[in-house]
């Protein structure tokens, strides 16, 4: 079964302007890296659909959408807060990005893919149920768990976030469900700044010392959240895949390079094939030095393609 790259070009074409980092550029860096190392020439290139209502309203609230359609511009920024901006076209984008995972889902639970990596902006994973944050208007990796539990009917959705930032609209999303465990590590005292805790069993956030190299990282994932992973079996493997870790890349001080996102990857895949039949699909979420971003990426989708 082929690896699905799942994208939308709604995604490249929303752009919050200067001095914003997260730009239409980054999705290019991805694309131009796969290009020329022939990956993409053995990836199913799918169109994402754009996620409907039903789908969103499973984490987000019916006025929270109506505020991001009324308040989206049709020309210049609008500032939600100091880091996220509406811009024309970003609903849109973000509503793709958000269909991306829920496709996702469904090609790798019906066997139409053996795993999936969603190159989508932007990304998700700070977005609260009715609050947009960190970049982030629709929680992509969210409402894919929330598909696979509603729809699929699965028990336990486990999402791992190797993003330099915490996941603080996951977990917020899922803190009392019981059915999506949480499998973090992020830079401590790194946007956004507030108290994380863990729950036994199920949520397990590990924050991380600045300047932590990717041994460190790996060692940490090796002792205590791999098998926290193991011991919750999931039956999916939800990623939210953040490569704003990696030493070149300013929006934090980890030292991870993408022989770690490699590695992170090729074991995510050994205990997805063991208890989830392989099943993985991948979110893109930060990453913002694009040089680094694509190489990353790179690493990230070759090991995603390992039998």
């Amino acid at each position: 079964m082929p690896l699905a790259y799942v994208t939308h070009p709604a995604c490249s074409l929303f752009d919050p302007g200067d001095p914003h980092p997260e730009v239409p550029a980054r999705l290019a860096a991805i694309n131009d890296h796969l290009i020329a190392l022939r990956l993409l020439d053995v990836l199913d290139e799918i169109a994402a659909p754009a996620a409907s209502d039903e789908q969103l309203l499973r984490v987000h609230d019916t006025a929270y959408l109506e505020m991001l359609v009324a308040r989206e511009p049709a020309s210049g920024t609008v500032q939600l807060d100091a880091d996220t901006w509406l811009s024309p076209g970003i609903v849109r984008a973000a509503r793709h990005a958000a269909g991306a995972g829920v496709h996702a889902v469904d090609l790798v639970m019906s066997g139409k893919a053996s795993a999936a990596f969603c190159a989508v902006r932007p990304p998700g994973h700070h977005a609260e149920r009715d609050r947009a944050m960190g970049f982030c208007l629709f929680n992509n990796v969210a409402i894919a768990a929330a598909h696979a539990i509603t729809v699929h009917q699965l028990k336990r959705v486990a999402v791992v976030d190797f993003d330099a930032h915490w996941g603080n609209g996951t977990d917020a999303i899922f803190r009392d469900e019981k059915r999506v465990g949480i499998f973090s590590t992020f830079q401590d005292h790194l946007f956004p700044e507030t108290d994380v805790s863990s729950l036994p069993g199920r949520i397990h956030n590990v924050a991380l010392a600045p300047h932590a190299t990717g041994r460190e990282i790996r060692q940490i994932y090796h002792d205590v959240l791999f098998p926290a992973l193991n011991d919750f079996r999931p039956q999916l493997v939800l990623v939210s895949a953040g490569f704003d870790g990696h030493r070149e890349d300013a929006m934090s001080d980890l030292e991870m390079t993408e022989d770690d996102y490699a590695w992170l990857t090729d074991e995510i895949m050994t205990i997805a094939k063991r208890h989830a039949k392989g099943r993985v699909v991948s979110v893109l979420e930060g990453g913002y030095e694009l040089s680094s971003l694509g190489r990353s990426v790179a690493a990230h989708v070759r090991s995603l393609l390992s039998d």
